[in-house]
């Protein structure tokens, strides 16, 4: 069935969003926060800078944009390493994290150490975790190990508190390069393995406000 001319458009639109979104990623990877600006986004692709207004109100969503796009990246890395062992398959997420971190830091620094202070248009915080497919990725496989008896508790909680670690653990790795960590990956796996042994000991609550849907405990 031919397009519409709607359709057409609306294609036209979307590809267009995805090279500006492209573009960004290679200005930050080069030029880290400070290179990304609308007029040099803009002469990057060959558009007007007025033109890249049209898709995106500022720099923050930009930001917003690289973010959505890198965690879809970062799904698709981690599902490419599916495991039978439910903690082999959680520990997967943790170290893909720090690999994608740690091989890109300029990007890293730039979406995931730079504050966000309001969502983006149409969307709320909540609603952009809930659409995150590496985070629902990062939940599920808790979820396994909490099916499995290796963590128990809230997995909503648990997946957020790995989260944390591995973010703080990666940004210290990525601003403190002269600290003797020892080797990076291998640092990471510790971390990790420090993260689940304090886990399993305990029965993980919800966090204060936080959805409970993804409990997946039978014993709570």
């Amino acid at each position: 069935m031919p397009q519409t001319a709607q359709e057409r458009r609306d294609r036209q639109k979307a590809e267009q969003r995805a090279a500006l979104v492209a573009a960004a990623h290679d200005l930050v990877q080069e030029e880290g926060y400070e290179g990304l600006t609308i007029r040099r986004l803009a002469k990057r692709v060959g558009y007007a800078p007025m033109s890249v207004y049209s898709y995106f109100a500022d720099k923050q969503d930009i930001l917003l944009a690289l973010a959505e796009d890198a965690f879809a990246t970062l799904a698709r890395r981690i599902e490419a390493q599916p495991s039978d062992d439910p903690l082999e398959a959680l520990r997967v997420v943790m170290t893909e994290y720090a690999a994608f971190g740690l091989g890109n830091p300029n990007e890293y620094r730039t979406v995931f150490m730079t504050e966000k202070t309001r969502p983006p248009a149409g969307k709320t915080f909540a609603e952009m975790e809930a659409d995150n497919p590496a985070m629902k990725v990062l939940v599920s496989r808790v979820e396994a190990c909490i099916a499995a008896g290796e963590l128990r508790g809230d997995a909503h909680a648990i997946a957020n508190m790995l989260w944390a670690t591995g973010h703080g653990t990666i940004s210290l790795l990525i601003t403190f390069p002269f600290h003797p960590f020892g080797d990076p990956q291998a640092f990471v796996k510790r971390m990790c393995d420090f993260a689940l042994a304090g886990l399993s000991t305990q029965a993980v609550a919800p966090l204060a406000g936080g959805p409970t849907a993804c409990r997946a405990d039978p014993t709570r």
